[in-house]
């Protein structure tokens, strides 16, 4: 079959787009037929090359996928021939102590598909039955391939870490992207009044009108001090950064007193300089959180299934130009989520 793989980290001239060994399915796996393929930031660390990332080369590289189930395994239950599946990412043990809590991301062993074993960005890959999700007849392929990783991971944010509360103030950090134009859409259903960060006006217009009240263009001012003015200095009471390094102080600087920060990467570097005194004095928390619970991923996908949330796509390309998409990544082109399609599964 043909995949995107890579047989070495680099540059976007490593990634090719070639012949790999047909998969074989195990036991408890699932055999799909992939209709689309999604990027996130994830799959240009992973191409770069990350510390403790020691990967089989080649690599088949993609975390985010949905297709048509061909073949079952002997083991499994909940799916069959024919049925319409995406790709919940996260890899669990099932036996460590935080998965017997049913807290899932938390599990001793907890991997990713894509990033630390072989991904879904290839003409048929075999996942494991816990890593699929049903796609109910009518959501389009792309939609059903771009919203797992990134809903599911801006659900756990801001319910569960978080914890936000109707009535609060968040501010979502680069809203442009697959995080964060999910994080606003999320947080404005939970009745918070949003504030959202993007680089043109064309990106602050997408963030309006996924959810955001306020939309701030970080390239000309200071957020923090944005924040402060438009609060009467209060700030806010969650801030939602996967930026890391380049906004973290001001982030810290954007809370009100008791306010939570909650953190899922670190694209711009992940060794912040922190003032421990604006910690303890204001009594801010910062809270880590990594993918979700299947329960929280079933919560918020069906308000993807059912039009509530708006996946919004930049980019379909084929899976052959996939260098490209992650050049649109790198380069902060458009708004939203860039998607791969096998080639084979249209006429370019």
């Amino acid at each position: 079959m043909q995949a995107v793989q890579f047989a070495g980290h680099g540059g976007t001239e490593v990634v090719e787009y070639g012949e790999v060994p047909d998969p074989e399915v195990g036991r408890g796996e699932v055999l799909v037929d992939v209709k689309a393929g999604a990027l996130n930031h994830l799959d240009v660390w992973t191409r770069r090359g990350m510390p403790q990332l020691d990967l089989d080369m080649p690599h088949v590289p993609g975390s985010d996928a949905a297709g048509v189930v061909t073949e079952t395994g002997a083991d499994v239950t909940r799916f069959e021939a024919g049925d319409r599946v995406a790709v919940s990412a996260g890899v669990f043990c099932g036996d460590c102590e935080f998965c017997r809590d049913g807290d899932y991301p938390l599990c001793a062993s907890f991997h990713v598909l894509g990033e630390h074993v072989p991904g879904v960005h290839s003409e048929y890959a075999a996942v494991p039955e816990d890593n699929l999700v049903a796609v109910p007849e009518g959501v389009a392929w792309e939609t059903a391939a771009a919203a797992p990783l990134v809903f599911q991971t801006a659900w756990r944010m801001l319910h569960t870490r978080a914890d936000v509360e109707a009535g609060e103030k968040v501010l979502v950090l680069g809203a442009s992207g697959g995080v964060g134009h999910a994080a606003v859409q999320i947080a404005a259903h939970a009745g918070t009044e949003v504030y959202a960060t993007a680089s043109s006006p064309e990106k602050l217009r997408y963030a309006e009108e996924v959810g955001a009240d306020h939309a701030i263009d970080y390239t000309e001012t200071d957020f923090a001090d944005e924040i402060r003015a438009r609060t009467g200095k209060r700030g806010v009471d969650v801030v939602v950064d996967h930026v890391g390094e380049a906004t973290w102080s001001d982030s810290l600087r954007s809370l009100a007193k008791g306010g939570r920060l909650v953190t899922c990467g670190a694209t711009s570097g992940g060794r912040p300089e922190t003032h421990v005194q604006r910690l303890f004095w204001n009594q801010l928390s910062v809270l880590g959180s990594t993918m979700a619970t299947p329960g929280e991923a079933d919560d918020a996908l069906s308000l993807v299934w059912d039009g509530t949330f708006d996946v919004q796509i930049r980019d379909v390309l084929p899976m052959s130009e996939t260098a490209r998409a992650h050049e649109r990544l790198e380069n902060r082109e458009g708004f939203g989520k860039v998607v791969v399609i096998p080639d084979s599964e249209r006429q370019w």
